[in-house]
């Protein structure tokens, strides 16, 4: 659902007319634009992060389970 749903239809007939009036209207299409780019740039960074996580969750568990098996093989060895 929209970021916007909590909003009638009047209010953002409203919104729209103030930032035409703050902004003037040549300067809105650059100002979506630029928006649009940091909302893109926000997730890109948001997935690389997630996917760093990722990436660091497996070698923890990789160092986890070769720990493991060493200490098993160590306790195989001295007896």
């Amino acid at each position: 659902m929209s970021s916007l749903a909590f909003l009638s239809s009047t209010e953002l007939i409203w919104v729209a007319v103030l930032a035409i009036v703050v902004f003037g209207g040549s300067q809105l299409p650059k100002l979506a634009r630029n928006l649009g780019r940091a909302q893109k740039e926000l997730q890109k960074g948001l997935a690389e992060g997630a996917a760093e996580a990722d990436r660091a969750a497996e070698v923890d568990s990789a160092v986890e389970v070769d720990s493991a098996v060493e200490a098993d093989s160590a306790e195989d060895s001295s007896d």
